[in-house]
């Protein structure tokens, strides 16, 4: 999977931009605040129909405009597709090969891309809330199904806690409505944990030997699926959790929350079965957060039979020589790499001396 072009019309600082580029490694070089990152954030808002960086999609509007569009080009093993994404006050409007998506979930997935930047650090480091976003991201770019799985699920969690917090303050004590909104509550959380686990389960798979690569054999990295659900076969998960739920019910109602699903759940990284959160070095972590954007690249392979885009935000400065170039080496000749950079000073490798550079100052392309 190739992004041959790139026409922004208002995204951000750039006005009107049309761009061309390299198969393999394409660099946007400039001093900060010039619009490196918006690039790159508009390649995965083409992506994933919204932004990594802001839930406002205003914020993508260029200054005193209407709307923002990207455009852009992609070309598979089996043909060219344009694929194009606008962005108003109204709305987004998706098209897939000039036809118009009824849904945003049905746009989702023509485009994988896996993006690296040091935020991503803090997968390992950073809060449940971090892990989770990643899962819920890589998976709904593989399975549209999952994408409505998970909107249902978060459709109902907003419901329940409506709810709940109407039973607190409420004289009336009826339950009979909360009953009914777990059981559908259940169906969806079961759905969504299943799919997570068997996620987690091949994302450990892939990364344990890009891990031992790095390492050179010194460790074994493990990943772990935490869970508020029971994990058994599916009509026992059901039924667990729809007890545990009823059980907890008052409890649910005097914190007026719900205190549990998939969206209370975690992942925890593990280096020779020492938990890499609490006790890794800042080495290790870097190293594990490594190891699972690469091995997250392996798996939309398996699973689409073609490499995503690969986007690194100005992540090359964050890792040392050896992981650079580690990183550098696994991507080469094979995934279509996009870098944000203030300097290739330093940055020795094959890899980057084949790229076509782009000067990026003020929102224009300088050559």
């Amino acid at each position: 999977m190739k992004l041959k072009s790139l026409s922004l019309t208002n995204y951000r600082n750039y006005e009107q931009i049309s761009l061309n580029f390299n198969d393999e490694v394409n660099i946007l070089i400039g001093n900060n605040a010039q619009g490196k990152t918006n690039m790159l954030e508009a390649i995965y808002t083409l992506s994933m129909a919204k932004s990594h960086r802001t839930s406002n999609d205003k914020d993508l509007i260029g200054w005193g405009q209407s709307f923002s569009r990207i455009e852009g080009e992609l070309e598979y093993r089996y043909g060219v597709m344009p694929l194009s994404l606008t962005i108003s006050n109204k709305g987004k409007n998706a098209k897939v090969n000039h036809l118009e998506q009824k849904k945003l979930t049905q746009y989702i997935g023509h485009m994988n891309v896996v993006l690296f930047a040091p935020e991503d650090l803090n997968l390992v480091k950073g809060s449940p809330q971090v892990r989770r976003r990643f899962i819920d991201m890589e998976i709904g770019q593989i399975s549209n199904v999952y994408l409505n799985d998970l909107s249902n699920y978060q459709r109902l969690l907003k419901q329940k806690n409506h709810y709940l917090k109407q039973l607190k303050l409420s004289q009336n004590k009826d339950t009979t409505m909360l009953e009914v909104l777990n059981e559908q509550f259940c169906e969806y959380a079961v759905k969504i944990t299943l799919k997570r686990q068997s996620f987690i389960k091949q994302l450990e798979k892939l990364a344990i030997p890009i891990h031992k690569g790095i390492t050179m054999d010194k460790e074994l990295l493990k990943i772990n699926y935490l869970s508020s659900l029971t994990i058994d076969d599916e009509a026992s998960m059901k039924t667990a959790f729809l007890e545990k739920l009823n059980k907890e019910m008052h409890k649910e109602i005097e914190r007026t929350v719900s205190l549990y699903g998939p969206h209370r759940d975690d992942m925890a990284f593990f280096i020779n079965d020492i938990d890499v959160q609490t006790f890794g070095s800042q080495g290790q972590q870097r190293t594990t957060a490594l190891s699972v954007k690469l091995a997250e690249i392996e798996l939309i392979y398996e699973e689409i039979g073609e490499y995503p885009i690969l986007l690194l935000d100005d992540v090359l400065s964050e890792l040392d020589d050896y992981r650079q170039t580690h990183l550098l080496t696994t991507i080469q000749h094979k995934v279509q790499t996009f870098v944000t950079t203030t300097s290739v000073e330093g940055i020795e490798h094959e890899t980057v001396n084949r790229a076509t550079l782009f000067n990026v100052q003020n929102g224009q392309i300088i050559n």
